[in-house]
């Protein structure tokens, strides 16, 4: 997995310094890691300090551009001008919404509202009415680095039960972050906010979860929150990935719209919440990136 390197030879992220000052420790740890079982971080996850604040300054137009959403999204609003808001607020700063033409995506942003599980596509047919919940999914491109983050809003007087389901996910987000430290597994963050959920009635989406970013859109790992402490990838510092739970009022089977081969919905047609954040893991704790 990593290529073997001299000890005084410059190290392997750039930073110019020898090895030994460097990251020669970071990989004895996950060397010991790797031989104990468990999985670990490729180099090509870790992330440089240069790439890091790249994607840290992406991470800060993402947060601006659901700043703006957060200011103008109520009823009487379509999905189609909010996606419409995310276009001009990112170009106009000199991103690139990295959702436009992904894979197919014909959209700015995803917008999904109420039982859609996520990868709702902006409509101009599609009215936010009161009492609806929303789950504004923004990604970024900035001088080529990627930011990715989501919120959940409520629109005008939302009934109890979905005000709870979105303050519920937004805690278990939160739950999750504790977790987040160098040298912990992401089992660990991925049960903390299973339980959590599980806790309030609750149940989490398998199939789809949080990943990688910052060189690219989505990058190993694959972020589950049905996971259990002491598993899956070992988190070290430089790893940026997301937490992103979709936390579902019923059951947490799913379906994918067969008209347009994205949109994702509960099976039982009850509501669902999302929020995205993106975590840096440090040498010390975590940094959040992009919320």
């Amino acid at each position: 997995m990593f290529r073997r390197i001299g000890k005084n030879d410059p190290c392997w992220c750039g930073s110019g310094k020898p090895y030994c000052e460097c990251h020669m420790t970071f990989d004895q740890k996950i060397s010991r890691a790797r031989f104990a079982g468990h999985e670990v971080p490729s180099h090509k996850i870790i992330k440089t300090p240069a790439q890091i604040e790249g994607i840290r300054e992406s991470g800060k137009l993402n947060v601006a551009v659901l700043d703006y959403v957060a200011e103008h999204i109520k009823a009487g609003v379509t999905t189609e001008e909010i996606d419409q808001w995310v276009y001009d607020f990112t170009t106009k700063h000199g991103g690139i919404p990295a959702p436009l033409n992904y894979e197919g995506f014909p959209k700015s942003v995803c917008t999904s509202i109420n039982d859609q599980v996520c990868h709702g596509i902006p409509s101009k047919d599609v009215v936010l009415k009161d009492g609806d919940i929303i789950n504004v999914d923004v990604s970024t491109i900035l001088h080529g680095y990627f930011s990715d983050s989501s919120r959940m809003f409520l629109i005008g007087n939302v009934d109890p039960e979905k005000e709870k389901l979105v303050r519920v996910t937004n805690e278990a987000v939160e739950k999750g972050l504790e977790q987040v430290k160098p040298w912990g597994f992401l089992g660990d963050m991925g049960q903390a906010v299973h339980d959590y959920a599980k806790k309030n009635g609750y149940t989490i989406v398998e199939e789809v979860g949080g990943h990688g970013v910052g060189l690219e859109f989505h990058e190993d790992p694959f972020v589950s929150y049905v996971t259990r402490r002491g598993e899956e990838m070992l988190m070290a510092p430089g790893m940026i990935f997301t937490i992103e739970p979709m936390i579902n009022m019923g059951r947490p089977d799913i379906f994918v719209d067969d008209s347009n081969g994205w949109t994702i919905y509960t099976d039982d047609r009850l509501p669902s919440a999302q929020r995205e954040i993106m975590v840096l893991v440090t040498e010390t704790g975590h940094e959040v990136l992009a919320w």
